[in-house]
């Protein structure tokens, strides 16, 4: 996702407070929001779209162009309109810096070279050459097969020249291999900087935000999603989500419910990322006998609910 919701919410909030004394600032921001409506939804049709050939001309390469050029204008704002003028600012400033990780983030996830492959414990790949074994149908004897042509039988079609057709003045050149998008931005491996811009925005948001602030909490989901998907970095992403989690427990500062409910759903999604690709057997690993309560799946039981132990009526002892 370009954005979370969280986000969103306070760049709205930023802008609007600061629409009287910072009037271009808050143009900008607004500028920025509009671009990250429009670019979650590309980039939520592109997660659910199988990824295919991105040679030829697929409504998937149209898609990741529209990404592209949206975080390339998105990105060249905030550098150049927005990141100068927020160092007086606390929220927005790490708001900033991390949604500028953010579109270097979709630069990995669209466009790297290498690109980013996303292997999961349960994937199938068929060999270059082989027909996947899904395809391949069951011959039971019913008919013939009509669906392979004959060899032997001659065809209708005449033979074409290599000259023949296409444009006047010879044959049509074949598009290069190279990925649509790489005239809008160039295809490099983008992870380094990715990387530094999270740590970077992580930095920020230690100094300047409190434990449990949503700003925070938004900054460290994404980076446990870039150290899980894009630098299979899975113990790092589970132990970052792990502490966060822990930072939220520790916390003393209070909060209005608006941003009570931004930092709980921002720690359910930690809690996932936490025991993301243990299993089903990882999964329990996480509360361990007097472990920490922030990682603890159950609410510890009241004492007075606490069941009776069993005694046997009278009457009913086993007279052997």
């Amino acid at each position: 996702m370009a954005s979370s919701e969280v986000d969103m919410k306070f760049l709205s909030q930023f802008a609007k407070n600061i629409s009287v004394d910072h009037a271009f600032l808050s143009k900008n921001l607004y500028q920025i929001l509009g671009n990250l409506t429009m670019l979650s939804e590309y980039v939520i049709r592109a997660r659910k779209m199988r990824r295919l050939d991105t040679t030829r001309d697929t409504k998937s390469v149209d898609l990741y162009c529209r990404i592209i050029w949206y975080s390339r204008e998105g990105l060249k704002m905030l550098e150049q309109a927005v990141l100068p003028m927020v160092a007086n600012f606390g929220e927005l400033k790490v708001l900033a810096y991390k949604l500028r990780a953010s579109y270097y983030h979709l630069y990995v996830l669209f466009h790297n070279d290498p690109p980013v492959t996303f292997k999961t414990a349960n994937q199938v790949s068929t060999p270059p050459g082989l027909k996947s074994p899904r395809v391949i149908k069951v011959d039971k004897g019913k008919a013939p097969d009509r669906g392979s042509p004959d060899i032997f039988r001659p065809s209708s079609v005449q033979p074409t020249h290599p000259l023949e057709g296409g444009p006047v003045g010879g044959t049509s050149i074949a598009p290069p291999p190279d990925f649509a998008p790489s005239f809008l931005v160039p295809a490099a491996d983008y992870r380094p900087l990715a990387l530094q811009c999270f740590q970077q925005a992580s930095a920020l948001s230690e100094k300047l935000l409190w434990g449990s602030h949503p700003i925070r909490l938004s900054v460290r989901v994404e980076f446990c999603a870039f150290l899980y998907d894009c630098l299979h970095d899975r113990e790092n992403s589970r132990a970052l989500a792990k502490h966060t989690i822990a930072e939220v427990y520790n916390a003393q500062e209070g909060m209005d419910d608006e941003m009570f409910e931004d930092a709980a759903a921002m720690v359910g999604i930690l809690g996932k990322m936490m025991k993301r690709g243990q299993g089903p057997a990882g999964s329990a690993s996480g509360s361990t006998p007097g472990g920490s309560s922030a990682t603890r799946t159950t609410p510890p039981k009241k004492s007075g609910a606490s069941a009776a132990p069993y005694v046997n009526s009278p009457g009913m002892d086993n007279a052997i």
